[in-house]
């Protein structure tokens, strides 16, 4: 190869010594070419090209820059830099198209850069200086190819000159680089008419001269793009800038494609726009396989998961807003037993489909923001962002084994398989990745040590904690089923008689083993885990149960209220309460239902329309809890609801607190104007009482009178007749 360029090489200066102007300087050009490939002929072409560019021309005197194909500067050397003023970090990454004088119309071959299909080509071109000067320079261009050939870029050498082409001959030169280009060019008159098109937007348009001249740009419209990105694109033909980027059309079979597209404008000597044009190039096969290399590098070829790298880049996404949010989250790592086994024994084939079941099934039990990938082999890893507790990692942990409990149908065969599961969390054992699996792996090969099918956090603390909760659910479940429950009842008194005028009842659990253990440690857990509806079941039966032995015996009891959980506030709430109801035969107005602030947060409409279902069935509605949560004085008008319970924490304060005393002040003035009765829970001192009993507060509920006391024990106070002191 070597050998034949210098061959050439002589040639040319042979040539060359009968020439002169122009063609003399084109001749230097292609000798300069054949000299450069005799003299690297041993290196590979795209080394070369990086030895050229970094080295012959980045402190050459001669103005030399480099181009991708889409026009971008990618090399500027110090002559490029003593003809424009720019240095090369202000150029290089920008447009060729920056350095175009704004007045280049006829006289200016201005796109010349842009279509270079193959050769070279020397072409006198306007160009403006950083000063805001403008000059004519000569551009010699050459293709920069592959080692197949393929062209990669361009080579152009400037020249600044005093003279220019004729007119006549730059008419020519654009014409022939516009009909020739590799690109599609449209061009459109001031009233966005198509004037001008060339071949090659024919070749990847379908529509012709005849189908195109006359037509609008939305000829190849394709609906996929919102109003905004349309603005932007209607703003650069209306002279407010170039516009670069992607944009889908359509051709004209139908198919859309994805091209990239430069839009700019051309004014005439007074300013005004008279045409625009736009350059295009298919880029539908360099998406298609862009897309395919993103999906090898980032996806797992068997499950078509997220693959370890995919996964590290998102955690480290995940993390980045839990730093800011300062919110939790987990990471685990799970090993699939039995895999090599089923391997050896049935194939290699039936192994990975094995495994693809189980990322499936895995999928299923995960939220959407969950990330979960396949890391290696049987491993795979899952996120968990912004866990609400970092105990609940455990009860995901416990519904991705519960997938694999009974066997996998793979290939006619029944194949039991297991996992264990290894737990870090963030921001408790790390806020790094890499950490963060590292320690879910040392949980994992100790969740191994204790058997198949279990999971292990990686802080022992964290780990009892969570198998206590899981522990106390199972046990929660048990007491259920097994009626471990009891219903007291907590009397209220009227601040003016000082008699008994009802009483709520409260769930309590006698645990077989622990005594009696707290709403306040199970009731949280029941709504989690949604057995509060169960139990929300259970309390109304036990209640109207109650009622009705109490009637039987002869005895006149006060309204009981009973408890609702937002989760049992539904619509068919109404009906399961008159069902309960008609079985005892007890009577709606000896039921009081109340409720929490956090059902008025929901749909309006839709609550309301259920509590006047509940008041039309003679049930009494009281709001629990008041001052605690969402209180909206406009819509609390709004609810049917007859009474108000003010929450203990604004009680305790009283009298001595002067927050406390406002907020009763205030909440019992307004439930005055709404005409609603008033109760002060949590009621503990003759002080609190008086203080109450002086804003107008009807009644009360606490220890001051009586704690919470059996069916019996309430149905004795009834009978006595006990009573409160209420005198002043």
């Amino acid at each position: 190869m070597a050998e034949s360029a210098l061959d050439r090489s002589l040639d040319l200066v042979r040539n060359a010594r009968a020439m002169q102007g122009n063609a003399l300087a084109e001749m230097l050009v292609r000798l300069e070419a054949e000299l450069l490939l005799a003299k690297q002929a041993q290196l590979p072409l795209a080394r070369r090209l990086l030895q050229h560019h970094a080295d012959t021309y980045e402190h050459s005197d001669d103005a030399v820059i480099v181009l991708d194909l889409s026009g971008y500067l990618t090399s500027w050397n110090r002559g490029a830099e003593a003809v424009f003023g720019y240095t090369s970090d202000e150029a290089i990454g920008q447009h060729v198209l920056f350095l175009y004088a704004d007045e280049a119309g006829a006289d200016d071959p201005g796109i010349a850069e842009l279509f270079l299909e193959h050769g070279s080509c020397l072409v006198e071109v306007r160009r403006r200086r950083k000063s805001g000067d403008v000059i004519w320079v000569r551009l010699a261009l050459s293709l920069i190819n592959d080692d197949d050939g393929e062209a990669i870029g361009m080579l152009v050498h400037l020249s600044p000159l005093a003279e220019h082409l004729t007119e006549e001959d730059k008419i020519r030169l654009y014409a022939r680089i516009i009909e020739d280009s590799d690109q599609g060019v449209l061009i459109t008159d001031a009233g966005e008419r198509i004037v001008s098109i060339n071949s090659s937007f024919t070749r990847i348009t379908g529509y012709s001269a005849t189908e195109s001249i006359g037509q609008t740009p939305d000829l190849l419209r394709s609906g996929v793009h919102d109003a905004d990105f349309r603005a932007k694109v209607r703003a650069a033909m209306q002279g407010n800038g170039p516009f670069r980027g992607e944009i889908v059309g359509k051709r004209k079979n139908g198919e859309l494609f994805p091209q990239s597209v430069t839009i700019s404008v051309v004014r005439n000597a007074e300013g005004r726009i008279t045409h625009t044009f736009s350059l295009f190039s298919d880029i539908s096969v360099h998406k298609d396989a862009e897309a395919r290399m993103q999906r090898m590098a980032n996806y797992d070829g068997m499950t078509g998961l997220p693959n370890r790298s995919l996964f590290n880049h998102l955690v480290g996404q995940v993390l980045n807003e839990a730093r800011r949010g300062n919110e939790y989250g987990a990471l685990m790592v799970i090993e699939v037993n039995r895999v090599g086994a089923i391997s050896d024994t049935l194939g290699h084939d039936v192994a990975s489909e094995v495994i693809c079941t189980v990322g499936r099934q895995f999928r299923s039990v995960l939220r959407e923001p969950d990330i979960l990938a396949r890391i290696d082999g049987s491993k795979f890893a899952v996120a968990l962002p912004t866990i609400g507790q970092r105990e609940h990692a455990g009860i995901v942990a416990q519904k991705l084994l519960a997938t694999l409990a009974a066997p996998l149908l793979v290939a006619g065969h029944g194949l039991q398989v297991s996992a264990n599961i290894g737990i870090a969390l963030y921001l408790d054992d790390s806020m790094d990745t890499a950490s963060l699996l590292r320690f879910a792996e040392v949980a994992l090969a100790k969740a191994g040590e204790f058997g198949l099918g279990g999971f292990l956090f990686y802080r022992d603390e964290m780990d009892q904690r969570a198998r206590e909760r899981l522990r106390l659910e199972t046990e929660l479940r048990t007491a259920l089923a097994e009626n471990q429950f009891e219903l007291h009842y907590q009397p209220k008194v009227s601040l003016r008689s000082g008699r008994i005028v009802g009483a709520e009842a409260l769930i309590r659990w006698r645990h077989p083993e622990r005594g009696m253990i707290s709403p306040g440690v199970f009731i949280p857990l029941a709504e989690e885990t949604g057995l509060i509806f169960d139990i929300g079941n259970w309390v109304m039966n036990e209640a109207c149960r109650q009622i009705r032995a109490w009637d039987d015996a002869g005895l006149s009891m006060p309204p009981v209220a009973v408890n609702v959980s937002a989760r049992q506030f539904d619509r068919s709430l109404p009906a399961r309460v008159s069902e309960v109801l008609d079985r005892h035969s007890v009577e709606p107005a000896q039921i009081m239902l109340e409720i929490t602030e956090s059902l008025l947060v929901r749909g309006t409409d839709s609550v309301i329309a259920i509590m006047n279902d509940l008041v039309a069935m003679g049930l009494a509605l009281a709001l629990d809890d008041f001052g605690t949560g969402y209180s909206s004085l406009a819509y609390l008008k709004k609810f049917p609801i007859s009474t108000l319970k003010i929450d203990r924490s604004f009680v305790i304060g009283l009298p001595y607190e002067e927050n406390d005393c406002a907020i009763a002040r205030a909440i019992v003035t307004m439930a005055q104007q709404l005409r609603q009765e008033i109760v002060a829970e949590g009621v503990e001192t003759p002080e609190q009482m008086a203080f109450l009993r002086d804003l107008g507060c009807d009644q009360l509920q606490g220890y001051l009178f009586s704690p919470a006391v059996s069916g019996d024990e309430f149905a004795c106070m009834q009978r006595e007749s006990k009573r409160l002191t209420v005198s002043r």
